[in-house]
């Protein structure tokens, strides 16, 4: 017989041997917790179904409701203790509340498993999450939108490679982003919609042979419908997955935009000037103003991404119907919802604050021939000539502008002619970065008119 205290792995915290293993890795309390009121909710609306149905009576589905009640409270203020023994947030409500109502807490339990409970109580957490997640987005998008239509006709270079390519607007860039978190909005949207089925009284995964009113315990908690199949309803965590999917990608679509503030509040560039409430100072270097907030937020994509994939591991080789698996499926979905709801919150409150430096914009606007593209479409337009043949005669002339030290509007009609002799003095018209963005009128572009009446389609779209 082996002799368990020379284990090392059972030494310091585990001196009491394998029971102090198992129950450490058993127990999930630690982290569930954070389900209280979901599950307290839960097991108020089975309970109720419990008494209509009449599978308890009345009174004990009334000492049930008050008792429960209590335990939420408690928790609320932050005097109920936690048990470790007790394994999960269900047994330790559950263990309290018998000792509040005594017998009648053992009935509450009938017709249920903690299988269904503990996907119902994750559903309705998680449906949360998306609702908060929804408030956070639209809010962002209103920052978004209020700082596109104050610079709708605010010049600035458009850039690809990040090297300048044309003349955009303020507006159109911020307008970019409200596209892609709209995106984010409905995909938050699609997924509340489609997880909204409710697993309870699927029980262990079989149902139950008592006569429960699933339609009825669905109802009281918001879902749309129960879940159809009480083997998929149990074992399904795909609701988990799509708020972790949504997450990853708003959050690749925030860390994009941090890393644009971050060089754009650079003083290289001096685009932006970031609030001090979302910025620090450095410890030696007074001079210095860091993007701080917008660098974490750069960061929160990793800890998102990884509980995306985490979960997609613990799930990939699960048979039907319920493993104890499952219960590492909360604490990475718990810290992505921190960190993305933290994120959202940092990135709309640095978009309301911060300043567009107009001038900076617009100086950098002009520089690096960024109007090279109106001179090519000019020549075609105008001249007739053949796109590339156009290309062709713009790289002559951008060329040129380099040996002199100049932008393409400082290049004499003279010297343009040189290049080709069509050239007129109308292509003066073009070579502007104003001109340039006032000629961008197809739906879409950045023309202010253009990003103007986007932004009202957007208004018009969330009322």
């Amino acid at each position: 017989m082996t002799d368990t205290t020379s284990n090392q792995m059972w030494g310091g915290r585990f001196a009491a041997g394998p029971d102090a293993i198992m129950e450490a890795i058993n127990a999930s309390i630690g982290f569930d917790q954070r389900m209280a009121a979901q599950d307290i909710a839960g097991s108020r609306a089975h309970a109720a179904m419990l008494a209509a149905t009449g599978v308890i009576t009345d009174s004990d589905a009334q000492a049930i409701r008050e008792g429960l009640l209590t335990v939420l409270s408690e928790i609320e203020a932050g005097e109920f203790v936690f048990s470790t023994a007790l394994e999960d947030i269900h047994m330790n409500v559950e263990a309290r509340l018998k000792e509040i109502i005594g017998e009648p807490a053992g009935r509450l339990h009938t017709g249920r498993s903690r299988n269904d409970q503990v996907a119902t109580d994750f559903k309705l957490w998680v449906r949360d999450q998306l609702d908060a997640a929804e408030s956070g987005l639209l809010a962002l998008i209103a920052a978004l939108l209020s700082q596109a239509e104050a610079g709708a006709d605010w010049v600035m270079p458009g850039f690809t490679h990040l090297q300048t390519a044309q003349p955009v607007t303020w507006g159109h860039h911020m307008m970019a982003y409200v596209e892609m978190f709209g995106r984010d909005l409905s995909r938050v949207r699609d997924a509340r919609a489609r997880m909204n089925e409710s697993p309870l009284g699927a029980a262990a995964l079989a149902g139950t042979s008592f006569p429960v009113d699933r339609d009825m315990t669905a109802t009281a908690l918001g879902f749309d419908r129960p879940a159809a199949n009480s083997l998929d309803a149990v074992s399904d965590r795909d609701f988990a997955l799509e708020f972790l999917s949504a997450a990853s990608i708003c959050a690749m679509h925030l860390s994009r935009f941090a890393e644009e503030l971050v060089i754009w509040s650079s003083a290289q560039f001096r685009f932006v000037t970031l609030s001090d409430r979302f910025s620090t100072g450095s410890s030696i270097m007074p001079q210095k103003k860091n993007p701080d907030a917008a660098e974490l937020i750069r960061a929160k994509v990793g800890r998102i991404y990884g509980a995306n994939t985490a979960l997609m591991m613990v799930m990939k080789g699960l048979p039907l119907a319920y493993s104890k698996d499952m219960q590492e499926d909360k604490e990475q979905v718990f810290d992505a919802a921190d960190s993305w709801m933290l994120a959202l919150a940092a990135m709309e409150g640095m978009v309301r604050d911060m300043t567009a430096n107009r001038e900076c914009l617009a100086a950098a606007a002009g520089s690096g021939f960024s109007t090279a593209t109106d001179l090519a479409d000019w020549l075609v337009r105008v001249l007739g000539l053949p796109f590339r043949d156009a290309h062709h005669v713009t790289g002559a002339l951008v060329a040129r502008a380099e040996t002199r030290g100049c932008d393409l509007p400082d290049l004499t009609i003279e010297e343009m002619q040189e290049t080709h002799a069509g050239i007129t003095e109308d292509v003066y018209s073009v070579l502007g970065v104003e001109n340039s963005v006032n000629s961008r009128t197809s739906y879409g572009g950045t023309a202010p008119a253009q990003v103007r009446a986007q932004v009202q389609r957007w208004k018009d779209m969330l009322g």
